[in-house]
């Protein structure tokens, strides 16, 4: 009977402490933002936000890079507690990767979106001897099929799938050419070895000013504020046409809604400052989006709408 009643009077303690921390006000401890290896636009995100959020929470918030693309640091925040100290920074190659190949993870069945902080457009920019035009553009490729190029990232980028989807919306026959890097991307189409390509905004706006690229659209459904005097692909030929790239910042599923919605209050109010315009503008070749939790679900699942009939069409897998 002894022992039994020491152990119970050693487990007392822990339940008493377990009460305690689960009766304390979130947060009463550090919070740590997983996302994807540094130097990306959820990286840029994500340390952005950490820095926002971390006075208003009290407690430092920290940013936990991890190599290995989106899929390694989304693996580890479904699988977090879902107590709010481990949260997800990420862009659109979260669900774009699940389109693509198996993924440990459903992005609607494992993640509450805190926000969709952010929308980076891309830009379709050609060589300046190539085209004046979208429809100069679509026009030279019809006459040519098969012999213009357009440069990409990686299988599922969002340079690759605008390319997909200006092929798709054209009806024109272009050969993608996938690079490792933006900056070879890059150079090759400065070298006219590619006529064409979707880079991110802050990528292609030094070269377009340069005057070494000219750009022809922009991918999203409203015109660049960076931009203004470049019109959408809608505008431009294609009525309907949208390609863009969101961040932002992700809990993991049954994470309590008071949490979630303190994080989300946090976030968007420095998100609606001018500063923050401005830092993500600049800095970041992004607009501003502050999407609450259900419009940015809704995006989500349009999202995934859009770009999965993207990806079935132009037969689009990652091996």
């Amino acid at each position: 009977m002894v022992p039994i009643l020491a152990a119970a009077c050693l487990f007392i303690p822990v339940l008493a402490a377990s009460h305690d921390a689960a009766a304390q006000p979130y947060p009463y401890r550090p919070v740590r933002i997983v996302t994807t290896q540094a130097g990306g636009g959820s990286d840029f995100a994500a340390r952005v936000l950490a820095k926002a959020l971390t006075g208003p929470l009290g407690q430092t918030v920290i940013v936990d890079n991890r190599g290995g693309g989106a899929t390694i640091s989304a693996d580890i925040v479904a699988k977090a507690p879902p107590d709010g100290y481990t949260l997800l920074g990420a862009s659109g190659t979260l669900w774009v990767a699940s389109l693509i190949r198996k993924t440990s993870y459903d992005t609607l069945r494992d993640f509450i979106p805190i926000t969709l902080a952010v929308n980076t457009p891309n830009i379709l920019v050609v060589h300046p001897s190539v085209a004046g035009s979208v429809k100069d553009l679509i026009a030279l490729a019809k006459a040519k099929p098969g012999q213009l190029n357009y440069g990409s990232g990686a299988t599922g980028a969002a340079s690759h799938l605008a390319g997909e989807l200006f092929k798709h919306m054209a009806g024109v026959d272009v050969v993608r050419v996938p690079y490792k890097g933006s900056g070879v991307s890059v150079n090759a189409l400065l070298g006219n070895e590619v006529q064409l390509m979707f880079p991110s905004a802050s990528i292609a706006i030094p070269h377009v000013r340069s005057g070494r690229l000219k750009a022809l659209a922009v991918t999203t459904t409203k015109r660049f504020s960076m931009m203004p005097e470049v019109p959408t692909m809608s505008e431009a030929a294609l009525p309907g046409y949208e390609s863009s790239v969101y961040a932002g910042l992700f809990a993991p599923i049954r994470t309590p809604a008071p949490v979630v919605q303190r994080l989300h209050r946090e976030a968007v109010q420095y998100l609606n400052t001018p500063e923050a315009n401005e830092l993500f503008l600049r800095s970041g070749g992004a607009d501003v989006v502050a999407a609450s939790p259900q419009e940015s679900r809704a995006i989500i699942q349009s999202e995934l709408q859009r770009l999965g009939k993207v990806i079935r069409e132009a037969h689009i897998q990652d091996k």
